[in-house]
């Protein structure tokens, strides 16, 4: 990856799905080259782990995933966000997608269903942006700075300087301030 601005996936739903809330939809699978790879929540991305990606519920969400067309089913937990291909719902690790068979055809209709939530948000940041170099990254925090916001640099996973604007302490103050620095709204 090179120093880029990064714009993020949507925001997890307030409140948290609860235990029980569910969606159908088509899921896929991801293995190399993304295995290793920090992912959105800044774990490394290991395709053999129980996980998967979702473009909204919150991470360290736990999900039984069914498998429509032969009834296998699996858990995983989310760690990531995708899939963005239009009507996918979920990514699965390799290993879960091995599962529940769905590694030779590469998607299949899914139901999930939430069997574990995490506790809800209550601190968020904005990313405004993400570099290999340390100097480009604090050149944005300090230009960022000179205009008034409260901002730091963070080392990341991977070697990348992430800016960090905020705390914020509502999503919406945080959604308002992504949108003026083009950035991406993250959990404390």
């Amino acid at each position: 990856m090179s120093a880029c601005r990064t714009l993020g996936p949507p925001l997890p739903p307030e409140p948290p799905p609860a235990e029980g809330w569910s969606e159908e939809g088509i899921a896929s699978w991801y293995g190399h080259p993304f295995h290793g790879r920090t992912t959105a929540s800044g774990e490394r991305y290991d395709m053999e782990a129980m996980t998967a990606a979702h473009q909204s519920l919150p991470f360290g969400t736990v999900l039984h995933v069914a498998n429509l067309d032969n009834g296998l089913t699996t858990r995983v937990r989310i760690n990531d966000r995708g899939p963005f291909v239009d009507e996918r719902i979920l990514d699965l690790s390799r290993r879960a997608a091995r599962e529940i068979e769905m590694i030779g055809p590469g998607t299949a209709p899914v139901r999930i269903t939430v069997i574990e939530s995490p506790a809800p948000v209550t601190c968020w940041r904005v990313q405004a942006g993400s570099f290999r170099s340390q100097s480009n990254a604090r050149g944005l925090a300090q230009r960022l700075r000179d205009t008034g916001w409260e901002v730091e640099v963070a080392r990341g996973d991977g070697g990348l300087y992430r800016v960090l604007a905020g705390p914020f302490d509502s999503r919406e103050a945080a959604r308002r301030s992504a949108d003026r620095l083009e950035g991406q709204v993250v959990n404390c």
